[in-house]
């Protein structure tokens, strides 16, 4: 016998609870492990290992998070802050040179829309890169060729991964608290979950362009 629609109603109400939550404990461990490392070498490896539980929540399987965080964190210490510090200094050049150009005015209209894109286009090969990185058995470096490329032929799906960026930071700028309780813990899941479904739907189509 199907559920009633009431009850349904509350199954999908538990279950967007239940991600609610989650959101909400990767982001706390996401926290514990960047001020674990200093921040500046923390906050590689905590969001790899954020990505790593990501996937497995998203891929339903059943782990304690504390211990796996641990063990991810312990082991992609090096690997993980070796992946992100370059990005985060390329970040960092790209909101100076931003802000310079947007305290010029209008005379600085076109390099400031060009290092605008540029950061744009550092975020989403990021986006696709974590994912990619816990998801496949690559190495990192090997893994930047394929995340720039994937961004590059996938504007629709990229286009949706920016979207969700910019609402996260949206909100977190409009509810500051929102940083200290989900907004990271969110977008990694969020955007873990996104980068599944589009390997996937690649892999497939991968498949049966060779097929036929």
């Amino acid at each position: 016998m199907p559920p009633r629609r009431g009850a349904s109603w509350v199954i999908r109400l538990h279950d967007a609870a239940d991600e609610v939550f989650w959101a909400v404990r990767l982001n706390l461990l996401w926290l514990a492990g960047t001020l674990l490392g200093a921040v500046l070498l923390g906050i590689g490896p905590a969001t790899v290992a954020g990505c790593t539980l990501a996937r497995r929540h998203a891929r339903g399987e059943s782990f304690q998070a504390v211990p796996a965080f641990v063990s991810v964190y312990r082991r992609q210490f090096v690997p993980g802050t070796t992946l992100l510090f370059p990005v985060l200094g390329v970040s960092a050049c790209l909101v100076s040179d931003y802000l310079y150009f947007a305290s010029r005015g209008p005379a600085a209209v076109l390099p400031r829309l060009a290092t605008l894109a540029a950061l744009a286009a550092v975020a989403l090969i990021v986006a696709y890169l974590l994912p990619m990185v816990v998801h496949f058995d690559l190495r990192p470096l090997a893994c930047l060729p394929k995340a720039s490329l994937f961004a590059l032929t996938r504007p629709a799906s990229s286009v949706l991964l920016l979207f969700a960026l910019l609402a996260v930071l949206k909100l977190t700028a409009a509810y500051p608290f929102l940083a200290l309780v989900i907004s990271v813990g969110g977008w990694i899941q969020l955007d873990t979950w996104l980068c599944l479904r589009f390997f996937a739907e690649n892999e497939a189509r991968l498949r049966a362009e060779r097929i036929s």
